[in-house]
């Protein structure tokens, strides 16, 4: 018979020489220590800070304002939940690094090029090199921050930089209203402008890793035919 998913971890903090204790959701509690906007009621399982959530031993009041500054439990838990610790089980600290690892390595394979020709680097050369340099992932540090130190690790081996890269493009006229509305959520429009035969220039900058995917979805718009011009910028 399946064992049974744990309905709620213990979150804990200490201050002032004391420890507090929360009962809290995995799932959203994870999330938002990760800085995913979740109300605390999701989060929390039970309205009540504990001391020790094994012995049933509850806060006082008085302990809570001395080193929290003040008693509202939703304040607290916001506290706990950002800066303290969250149990968790190994099948779970599994998954969550692996589900980490994943997002560290996207984010490089969409920002980074290699500096000798502009080019961005597949995902599967960077899991490769994760495996050859050994370079482990933090479950609950933030992605951008891993990624850049990865990406120091990465430089030794082979050149690599992030980047961002400008795409100048030109719609056909008679695709330009639809595809405008579109192109805005591909990156982030620096210039548009018309043309004397109506069509549509836009300037777009995107992280430089994503070129071909934004490059691909451009075409699909214009019937695949688009002018793109690609200039890496940083």
């Amino acid at each position: 018979m399946p064992q049974k998913k744990q309905e709620y971890v213990i979150a804990w903090i200490e201050l002032k020489g004391q420890r507090f204790e929360i009962l809290v959701r995995p799932d959203p509690a994870f999330k938002y220590k990760e800085g995913e906007e979740i109300p605390v009621s999701d989060i929390l399982w039970s309205d009540t800070i504990y001391k020790d959530v094994r012995r049933g031993l509850k806060a006082s009041p008085d302990a809570l304002k001395k080193a929290f500054g003040t008693d509202d439990i939703n304040a607290i838990a916001k506290r706990i939940l950002k800066e303290g610790q969250i149990q968790i089980t190994e099948e779970e600290r599994r998954r969550i690094t692996e589900m980490k690892r994943r997002q560290v390595i996207t984010y490089i394979a969409r920002n980074a090029v290699d500096p000798k020709t502009g080019t961005p680097i597949p995902e599967s050369r960077i899991e490769a090199l994760f495996e050859e340099l050994g370079i482990g992932v933090d479950p609950f540090r933030p992605v951008e921050a891993q990624a850049l130190e990865a990406i120091k690790r990465i430089a030794m081996t082979m050149p690599i930089k992030i980047a961002r890269a400008l795409l100048e493009i030109i719609i056909p006229s008679q695709y330009a209203s639809r595809a405008i509305g579109e192109i805005k959520r591909l990156g982030d429009v620096k210039k548009t402008s018309w043309l004397d035969n109506g069509d549509l220039k836009v300037e777009l900058e995107i992280p430089a890793g994503m070129q071909l995917e934004v490059i691909d979805r451009v075409q699909s718009l214009a019937k695949g035919q688009a002018q793109v011009n690609v200039k890496v910028i940083r």
